[in-house]
Order: structure tokens, then sequence, then C-alpha cells
């Protein structure tokens, strides 16, 4: 829900470029995101927070069983109280793709439909070389960083991403991704095993960190 054309047509645009979101309908004011709530089976909803009439922070407060929010908005002041209600993001305009793409992982993260999505496989969006990549986070290796970049290993292929190695980890399971060292993010899930201060990672042997070694070596014992 944005009342901004401009603002309107820059998050539908983000949204037709990724194919995990479906696009049901845009909403000009909190009445006819009332309307579409009622009508349709929402899961994720992007927010404005300064809206006429109706903020978008009240209008979230105001629903019962609400959707996943990720809000948006040119006001910096208001980003305490939109996490104060559990929001997923906070994007401050104006913001780009990567941005809002971070913000759609947190959200697809914590959508969950055990009824009929079990056994779906978990993924990733990653954005590298103009193209936007959906990787199982079960066929990814390791993670190896490269100043700006972030080297992403999976099914035998990598892809380049720019991004940090921490912003990226952050977007990843912590239960199954571990920090070992500086430089690297490892799968503990395809680990062959560990020997010294290294890990095997399918053919690569991977240097343990010596400030990280404690947690990784606990970690992997439970």
């Amino acid at each position: 829900m944005d009342d901004e054309p401009v603002s309107q047509d820059i998050l539908k645009k983000y949204v037709g470029d990724t194919p995990t979101l479906h696009l049901l309908q845009v909403c000009n004011n909190a009445f006819e995101a009332s309307e579409a709530l009622m009508q349709h089976q929402v899961d994720l909803i992007f927010l404005d927070i300064n809206m006429p009439k109706l903020s978008g922070m009240k209008f979230y407060k105001s629903l019962n069983n609400p959707p996943y929010v990720i809000f948006t908005t040119a006001y910096p002041e208001f980003a305490a109280e939109g996490f104060e209600v559990d929001a997923v993001d906070y994007l401050l305009k104006p913001f780009p793709f990567d941005r809002f793409l971070k913000a759609v992982n947190r959200a697809m993260e914590r959508i969950k439909k055990p009824d009929n999505q079990s056994n779906a496989e978990e993924f990733i969006l990653l954005k590298a070389d103009k193209k936007l990549h959906r990787v199982n986070l079960s066929d990814i290796s390791h993670l190896e960083a490269l100043g700006d970049y972030v080297k992403v290993f999976y099914a035998d292929t990598f892809i380049i991403v720019h991004d940090t190695l921490q912003r990226l980890h952050d977007q990843l399971p912590k239960n199954e991704f571990i920090r070992i060292h500086k430089s690297y993010v490892i799968s503990t899930g395809n680990i062959s095993y560990v020997e010294g201060n290294q890990v095997k990672i399918g053919e690569r042997e991977i240097p343990i960190g010596k400030i990280y070694k404690e947690a990784f070596l606990r970690q992997i014992r439970q």
C-alpha cells in the first residue's frame, strides 16, 4: 500500500523482477487495502507508513491476524515503531533492488506453510551477472569473501554477488551456515571432515580462523 505513483511503479517493477513474489493488488489507502485483504489470501504486504487519513502503522495495528509486513517510508524516524510490530524489515526510500531483495529473503525465511510445503526446498535469491538466481540452500557448500563481493559455491558451480560476507551470512539460517574465518562461511551439512585448523568441503580445504574455532567446534558437536 502506497499513495505515491512513483513509489508504486518502483515496487511493481521490483516485485515483477522477483520470481517468488506475485502481485495481487496495489492499494492507494487503508480502505482499499482492507478490502484487498478480505478478498485475497496474503502472505506479505509492502506498506508505506506515511499515508493520508489513516497511517500505514495504525492500519497495520488494526488488523487481526495480519500478514507479514515490510514497511517503506521516506522518514527514518518511523523505523523504531515499525519494528515494534515485528515487521520483517524497514526500507527507507529510495531503496535499490538489492536492498529490496534482502528484505524479501528475510520474509521468505519467516513465511511458514507446513500444511502444503513441508517438503519444499528452502532457497535464497541472489543477484549476479544482471540475473536473479534461485539457489537452494542445500546446494550451497560455502561462501568466500572477495572485498565488496562474495563468491557463492553451490552445485559444482559458483556465482559472484555484490555484497559483503556478513550481510549475506545474515540472510542464511544460522543453524546451517557458520562463519569459520574472516573470509569464509560454510554449510555444516556439507562438511566431509575437520582436521586441525582445516575443514574439508567437497574438494576444498578451508582454514579455520583462531577466533572462530571454538564456536565452530561447539556448533558441529551439537
